[in-house]
C-alpha cells in the first residue's frame, strides 16, 4: 500500500538526482525549492521513499489565476507504472484546492504526455528543448474556473 506524505527539500534529491538528472551535473537544487509557498511530496511503500513531486507558487504569462507549478516530479525505475505519480498529483489536488489554488502547471517531458493528459493535463505552446534534457511541453490543469 502507498502512503502519500509531506517531505523535505533534502527528501526529493536522490530520486532526482537518479531518475530525471543522471549523466548530467547540474544540481538537484533549487531556490524555489526552499520558499515558504513550496511543497514536496513523497509516496512511500513500505517506509521506503519511492516517488517524489515539488509544487510552488510560480506565475506562468499562459495562464491567469492563482498559480502552482508542478517540478521535480520522478519514480524509482522498478516502482514506475503502478499508479504513484497519480497518487502524488491528486494529493497535491487536495492540497492546492484548499489553497484556492487557480490552475496546476508544469513543464511535461515528452515521454510523460499520456500520464499528464490521464491525469486531464492539457497541452499549451509548442514543443521545446531543455539542453541535455530532452524534449518537453508545457502542460495545464484548471483545478478551478478562473
Amino acid at each position: 500500500m502507498v502512503d502519500i506524505k509531506f517531505i523535505s527539500t533534502e527528501e526529493t534529491y536522490k530520486i532526482r538526482r537518479e531518475i530525471l538528472r543522471r549523466n548530467i551535473s547540474l544540481t538537484e537544487k533549487n531556490e524555489d525549492d526552499f520558499d515558504k509557498t513550496t511543497f514536496h511530496l513523497g509516496a512511500f511503500i513500505d517506509d521506503k521513499l519511492v516517488s517524489v513531486a515539488t509544487f510552488m507558487q510560480n506565475d506562468h504569462k499562459y495562464f491567469e489565476g492563482f498559480q502552482y507549478r508542478l517540478r521535480g516530479m520522478a519514480t524509482l525505475n522498478e516502482f514506475q507504472g503502478k499508479g504513484l505519480g497519480k497518487e502524488l498529483i491528486l494529493k497535491a489536488e487536495e492540497v492546492l484546492k484548499v489553497k484556492e489554488v487557480d490552475v496546476l502547471w508544469c513543464n511535461a517531458r515528452v515521454v510523460a504526455l499520456g500520464f499528464y493528459k490521464k491525469m486531464g493535463f492539457k497541452i499549451k505552446g509548442p514543443k521545446f528543448d531543455i539542453p541535455l534534457i530532452g524534449d518537453h511541453y508545457e502542460m495545464y490543469k484548471m483545478l478551478k474556473d478562473v
